[in-house]
Parts: C-alpha cells; structure tokens; sequence
C-alpha cells in the first residue's frame, strides 16, 4: 500500500471514530509511530487506531488543536 492510501485509510478511521462521538484521550509516540486512543461517553468503551504516517499525525494533530 503506498503511503497515500494508508494515510487515506487512517483518516477515515479517525474520521469515523469522530463522527460516532468518539474524544481523543492521549497520544502515545515510539518510532513506528502514533497509538492514539479515543474515549467516548460510555467510560468502558474504548479504542485504539495505530497512525504510522507522518500525514495521519498531522492530521489527528489539527482535530486537537481544533479543540
């Protein structure tokens, strides 16, 4: 998969995370990217999206600036 693709595949998951009323809670780093985590209402349901590009991090950068 070339770099575009998985960027347009990892924002569609942020994407779709967002519109369900899913938060971002923290941001995890290392060297193979970005594990952000995201909360919603309900404090048991929680979830996980892997962002390895340096486009997807941009990306879920601006939606916490957005905040």
């Amino acid at each position: 998969m070339s770099d575009y693709q998985e960027y347009l595949a990892e924002r569609e998951q942020i994407d779709i995370l967002i519109n369900q009323g899913y938060q971002i809670e923290r941001v995890t780093e290392n060297l193979s990217g970005a594990f952000v985590d995201f909360k919603s209402k309900n404090p048991e349901d929680h979830k996980q999206v892997h962002i390895k590009t340096a486009d997807g991090r941009k990306y879920f950068s601006v939606i916490l600036l957005k905040k």
